[in-house]
């Protein structure tokens, strides 16, 4: 038997310019947090984790500040 579980994203807060998505994310079943960006031009995505004590709306207001550890996003981590 195979189980799979789905995680519930749920979207906290969302900006858009100049074709850049950015978008803060919460995981209900974890209480992970993570700011997703999709640039809407070239088509690129990734997703930047919110770390224990760092302060998820510097992530949001500057996810390319932090792009250096990012991750490729996933269909999952992008929609609310």
């Amino acid at each position: 038997m195979t189980s799979t579980t789905s995680t519930l994203m749920r979207e906290l807060d969302h900006r858009s310019s100049n074709g850049i998505d950015v978008r803060l994310m919460w995981s209900e079943s974890d209480g992970r947090v993570h700011v997703a960006v999709t640039d809407n031009k070239t088509g690129e995505a990734f997703t930047v984790d919110v770390r224990e004590g760092e302060s998820a709306a510097k992530v949001f207001q500057h996810p390319f500040a932090y792009a250096g550890r990012r991750t490729p996003a996933t269909p999952d981590s992008i929609a609310a």
